[in-house]
């Protein structure tokens, strides 16, 4: 019987060493000498007190006193702003804009911050609107308040709409961090910089992926699953900054596991397209396209609104 032979244990110097060695072959360290990325820790911190201001009294566990609401929310917006600035710069340190000095980066990060919590009563609008659809559409919320309280989605929604306003800003990093921090809690995936309309409303939620170029317009539902995603990546860095993902059209439903493709792609408005589509094409304004086991078929909603229930 053969002897197994257990190799010698390395000591901790050598371990140490050796990664040492390897940092410096490959790098891929931060926080070395005073220059960082942005902190995924700090981030996730201001996300929650975001949602605090977009959504006072629900993400907390003490009552919310009318006389004391001003300080309140006075102290936390001081708070978010001193943490969101700081990370903006980090930001912006690791990717100056063309010509930026260091006395630049600190003036654009304070800018920038304001001008982001300047969008919050906006962005509150638009979320109240993503409410009202997402309870108008599930026969299975008792309210508002219960939408906000326990549904995923605006959770989701509400970090990608304000991770949306420093995307547009021209901020590295942190608008993906966002984003994904609520993805990781969610199961919904949308990039930051996807254009989205008002009463929008994801379904359950976990596994739609909404890519960078897509665009949403007003009053769209859709399901578990759904993918609005690139044609081909095959191209990499060559895309950026192209038209990747498809264009959604006002009033349209997506039903669960349907996948739409391509920059090219325009789904008219009014249109419903039914479960486990695969979209690579346009359709005009009011049609419905489902699947069938010899391919896709398409039919015009105003022939069809008697087959609507049963087709789907």
């Amino acid at each position: 019987m053969a002897t197994s032979i257990t190799p010698p244990r390395a000591s901790i110097d050598e371990l140490t060493h050796s990664l040492l060695a390897s940092y410096r072959a490959i790098g891929g360290i931060n926080h070395v000498d005073g220059k960082s990325l942005p902190s995924k820790a700090a981030i996730g911190g201001v996300i929650q007190s975001i949602l605090r201001l977009l959504f006072p009294g629900f993400l907390g566990d003490h009552v919310v006193r009318s006389g004391e609401l001003e300080v309140e929310t006075r102290a936390l917006l001081a708070s978010v702003q001193s943490q969101l600035e700081r990370e903006i710069r980090h930001s912006f340190e690791y990717a100056p804009p063309d010509g930026a000095t260091r006395e630049d980066l600190g003036r654009l990060a304070e800018d920038v911050t304001a001008a982001t919590l300047a969008e919050l009563s906006r962005v509150r609008e638009l979320l109240q609107t993503d409410a009202e659809a997402a309870f108008a559409g599930d026969p299975a919320a008792l309210s508002t308040d219960e939408i906000i309280v326990a549904y995923p989605f605006i959770e989701a929604i509400a970090v990608q709409r304000f991770a949306h306003e420093l995307y547009r800003r021209g901020v590295p990093l942190i608008p993906r961090i966002m984003t994904e921090w609520a993805h990781a809690r969610t199961g919904l995936d949308i990039h930051p910089g996807a254009e989205i309309g008002s009463h929008f409303f994801v379904d359950h939620c976990t596994g739609t992926v909404i890519g960078e170029t897509a665009v949403i317009g007003n009053h769209v539902k859709m399901y578990q699953g759904v993918g609005l995603v690139a044609r081909s990546l095959s191209g990499g860095q060559a895309l950026r900054g192209k038209k990747r993902h498809p264009t959604i059209g006002d009033r349209v439903t997506i039903y669960a596991n349907a996948t739409i493709v391509g920059g090219e792609t325009v789904v008219g408005s009014g249109s419903t397209i039914g479960a486990s589509v695969f979209l690579m094409q346009s359709i005009p304004p009011d049609s419905l396209v489902v699947y069938e086991p010899s391919g896709i078929r398409m039919m015009s909603k105003v022939r069809t609104e008697a087959m609507l229930d049963f087709q789907i």
